[in-house]
């Protein structure tokens, strides 16, 4: 299936349809270090520009223009309007007000230009929170004017996965918006893997295949002598104290450690290491020095390892900066995750069956190691030790009282604030 790709990253969401058999024949990214990854990997037809200077006569000189041409548009447009991590911290975003949200109403753009049998939207899953979903309601708006237009029959329908649930080593959730062209409504692929440490399990639970964990996908590797894995900052030598699956939740009085921060006083992955037998957590696009997960031997991980969890192809090269290798790979939709959901839509539009397994599904394996020793605390963090009191709750932490006072005194913020206490 001829396929077209927008805010393609560094390709996390190409390789997986390519391993279900389209043709991702173009490719599109303003970041520059995107685009050089692209080039790396052989990808041709590499649009380096905003997708707001991309002319539908950019496109077609590549797939032509025949409105039968493309069969497929794919693309995560930028999601930083509606990410949680700040409804917890400032209690708001500005979602449809934020600049960077134009980038949706472009992404439909080239769909109503290019009309292709189907299309996929991947974006975080709180896109679709309660209450601040103005960004969904966008898209269903943005389709309806689309049907208007041009006489199609687009029904979006839409969930959010679990990456972790389809093979991938990695709990990482994400929101999947998939339409076909002529009014089929889409059928998502059911999970093939659960979590065995929950309980209640269904007999449809009992039948799928244990997470595949982070040491199926990592433990054999170590990494290249020229990377410098090694953690810095402040908390480095904290890091030794903490058990792998846990994080500075750790040491509070509610954990096993010493009492030495807040419950939820700070963000989940901070000082977070992975556990062997498990998946992995989310790998963090914008990572500092105390941002997890890192590696149950107290380092970071290496950008080979950051791929193997994302399931890029084993071929996968990247090149630049630590900082934007970690943004790219961080950024990117898992591949396998990919595959699955592309094997799907393929299925469903053309009909073709698939009989064998995923090409980028992990291989497992038989014996997971016990966890790591973990220190004592380093003299110089025990003044921490004390009582410490818990996070107020979502919207109630310092950034969103430090910017509701601020507008408050400005005259623009009140009713904002009022609304949250």
């Amino acid at each position: 299936m001829l396929t077209v790709s927008l805010f393609s990253g560094c390709g996390g969401l190409d390789y997986g349809f390519e391993a279900a058999g389209c043709d991702v024949v173009l490719r599109n990214d303003f970041d520059k270090y995107s685009c050089n990854t692209l080039r790396l990997n052989a990808r041709s037809n590499v649009i380096e520009a905003p997708l707001e200077e991309v002319s539908e006569s950019d496109i077609r000189k590549v797939v032509g223009w025949s409105h039968e041409g493309v069969d497929l548009v794919i693309g995560g447009p930028p999601c930083q309007p509606f990410s949680k991590s700040a409804y917890w911290s400032k209690g708001d975003t500005l979602r449809l007000n934020d600049p960077r949200s134009n980038t949706l109403g472009e992404y439909f753009r080239v769909v109503q230009e290019l009309r292709p049998r189907a299309f996929l939207l991947e974006n975080v899953h709180g896109i679709n929170y309660s209450g601040k979903e103005e960004g969904f309601q966008f898209i269903l708006n943005q389709i309806r004017k689309i049907n208007r237009a041009i006489g199609t029959d687009y029904r979006p329908v839409w969930r959010v996965l679990n990456a972790a649930d389809f093979g991938v080593p990695q709990l990482r959730v994400r929101f999947f918006l998939v339409a076909l062209r002529d009014g089929k409504e889409f059928r998502f692929p059911e999970a093939t893997h659960r979590d065995v440490d929950t309980e209640n399990h269904t007999l449809l639970d009992i039948s799928r295949e244990s997470y595949v964990t982070v040491w199926d996908a990592i433990g054999a590797m170590l990494p290249e002598p020229s990377e410098k894995l090694e953690v810095g900052g402040k908390w480095a030598n904290l890091l030794p104290s903490i058990p792998e699956g846990e994080n500075y939740l750790w040491h509070t009085d509610r954990k096993g450690g010493l009492p030495m921060f807040g419950w939820r006083t700070r963000y989940w992955c901070f000082l977070l290491k992975l556990a062997k037998s498990r998946p992995s957590w989310t790998i963090q696009a914008q990572p500092g020095s105390a941002v997890g997960p890192f590696h149950w031997t107290n380092r970071k991980l290496s950008w080979k390892e950051l791929t193997a969890i994302q399931t890029f192809p084993r071929s996968f090269r990247i090149d630049g900066p630590r900082v934007e290798i970690q943004r790219q790979i961080g950024n990117a939709v898992p591949s396998l995750l990919s595959e699955v959901v592309a094997r799907e839509i393929v299925n469903q539009v053309t009909g073709k069956k698939f009989r064998e397994c995923c090409k980028l599904k992990m291989k497992r394996v038989p014996f997971v190691p016990p966890p790591e020793a973990v220190s004592d605390v380093p003299r110089e963090y025990r003044p921490l030790i004390g009582r410490h009191a818990p996070h107020p709750g979502t919207g109630k932490g310092r950034a969103y009282r430090d910017n509701a006072q601020q507008g408050a005194a400005q005259g623009g913020f009140s009713g904002a604030l009022e609304s949250c206490q």
